[in-house]
């Protein structure tokens, strides 16, 4: 069994930044993907960015491409997701997970198992 912690959101202006953190229990965080997704109000939950297990590879979202970087500290069993340049579109509760299943793609939610509880980010206009 794996938890995770997600920590890190809050209420920031367009155009300014946030580092959300995911804190994982588990002695195996080093042989799992993982990756975030965002649900915002009314809407489906939504493939934000997505990081191998050795972080090497890193994979976004359209949406967050070239403001938004994910990676991983293996040693303390977290990944990150640095989010800049943010904008009122981003708001939403952002989760990591972590990917168990390799049968489709990374951006596919039914790939992963053990979400975290979720952190509120809130970019006001």
């Amino acid at each position: 069994q794996v938890q995770l912690v997600e920590s890190g959101g809050g209420l920031v202006q367009a155009g300014g930044s946030l580092r959300l953190s995911c804190a994982a229990s588990g002695r195996s965080f080093s042989t799992v993907a993982m990756g975030w997704f965002r649900q915002a109000p009314g809407k489906e939950r939504e493939f934000v960015a997505y990081i191998s297990r050795s972080g090497g590879s890193t994979y976004y979202a359209d949406s967050v491409k070239g403001r938004f970087t994910m990676s991983r500290d293996n040693a303390k069993n977290t990944v990150y997701l640095q989010m800049n340049s943010l904008k009122p579109e981003d708001t939403a509760v952002y989760y990591c997970a972590v990917r168990r299943r390799y049968s489709g793609s990374y951006y596919n939610e039914g790939e992963y198992d053990y979400w975290g509880q979720g952190t509120q980010v809130t970019v006001s206009s």
